[in-house]
């Protein structure tokens, strides 16, 4: 009987993950034919605006999958149109295909909220389930659980511990307008997004307006924290007599790559040819400070105040200048920190900046004292 891997998502882009994960289905699962389709609309979530369209989709995918034996693409669920269901696919596929054994493929994230798809015993009842999942305890324990569950309603369920790449499709859009994404992408798909244009990385974002800076940096989940320390960063150059409208970019700008995870932080540094010394490469989640001054130099255009200011938020560093302390201090007491001490520090701030972040340093050496950390040697 022929034995046929079903592969869903929006692949948006298809990445080195996803064809990494589609070849060993193919040989984990000894797979003769390996169906990759791309959502028309997601179920579970929105499609980012300004996305490519959906024949933008399968025309990269399409591309990406050529490196992946015995896989083909399938427009099934972009001639449906509308919602994509699985339900619906798997179906029709299964009326296509009335002899194979068909193999639904999931991550574990999918598999754990399987329960919520809609018609489940239908598709229990045409398909097994293929889940992938990386192997750590916590994650094992909760995949076993719902397995075993599943199980219980009749279904089939193979699991597949694997090592695919790690990398949210959130995170290599925005790698993607950094110009760091070449390590995660074929070439033929960052050619066909560089052709046409996709996924701003061929924006032009050097020395925007104030406003369409913030347009385009604020992250939906740090908007709160990156506008208190625009505003606080803004009311210390007022105050102090600083640059006000360097203080708002560098406020704006400062956690400009904070959402990347630390081998993603490395791989920025790699791609913009940055050498680390040892701390970095062994704690890369702090480099965002690192990572997003060169962000802000090289995509952004913005002054060296500015990209001074950014790289010093987090360590400090030696003889800061009234911006690069500014800046620190702003981060630390913004008014959505609530810390002990944190009055104390604002009160300060406005009447003597330096003692303020010297205080600041301080209580940021005794938290790392007592989380067992080392401390930067920039501090």
């Amino acid at each position: 009987m022929e034995r046929i891997g079903i592969y869903g998502g929006t692949f948006n882009p298809p990445h080195a993950g996803h064809i990494q994960a589609a070849k060993q289905a193919v040989t984990a699962l000894k797979l003769d034919k390996l169906v990759i389709v791309p959502t028309s609309i997601a179920p579970h979530k929105a499609i980012p605006e300004h996305s490519p369209t959906p024949r933008q989709r399968l025309e990269m995918l399409r591309i990406a999958a050529a490196d992946c034996p015995k896989a083909e693409v399938s427009d099934i669920e972009l001639n449906r149109g509308g919602i994509s269901y699985t339900f619906q696919t798997v179906s029709e596929l299964k009326e296509r295909c009335p002899d194979a054994e068909l193999i639904l493929l999931m991550g574990s994230d999918m598999f754990l909220c399987f329960d919520q798809w809609k018609q489940t015993d239908d598709i229990m009842r045409n398909v097994e389930l293929g889940v992938f999942y990386r192997g750590s305890k916590g994650e094992k324990t909760a995949v076993a659980e719902s397995k075993a569950k599943l199980e219980q309603r009749g279904a089939k369920i193979c699991l597949v511990e694997n090592d695919i790449v790690d990398i949210s499709s959130t995170q290599l859009r925005r790698m993607l307008a950094f110009h760091c994404a070449g390590p995660f992408l074929s070439p033929g798909v960052a050619a066909y997004i560089r052709e046409h244009g996709l996924y701003d990385v061929n924006a032009q974002w050097k020395n925007l307006p104030m406003g369409e800076l913030e347009q385009v940096v604020l992250n939906p989940n740090r908007v709160a924290h990156v506008l208190g320390c625009r505003d606080t960063a803004v009311a210390l150059a007022k105050r102090w007599g600083a640059d006000v409208i360097d203080a708002a970019r560098a406020g704006i700008l400062h956690d400009i790559t904070k959402a990347l995870d630390g081998p993603l932080q490395l791989t920025v540094c790699a791609e913009y040819g940055k050498i680390l010394g040892e701390f970095s490469r062994k704690y890369p989640r702090t480099l965002h400070a690192l990572t997003g001054s060169m962000v802000a130099e090289r995509i952004f255009g913005e002054n060296e105040a500015v990209v001074s200011a950014i790289r010093s938020h987090t360590t400090g560093k030696a003889d800061m200048n009234l911006l690069e302390t500014i800046i620190y201090v702003a981060d630390y007491m913004e008014p959505n920190r609530s810390f002990p001490g944190v009055e104390e520090l604002r009160e300060l701030a406005f009447s003597d900046l330096t003692a303020a972040l010297k205080l600041g340093l301080e209580m940021t050496l005794e938290h790392l004292k007592e989380q067992g950390n080392e401390v930067s040697p920039e501090s």
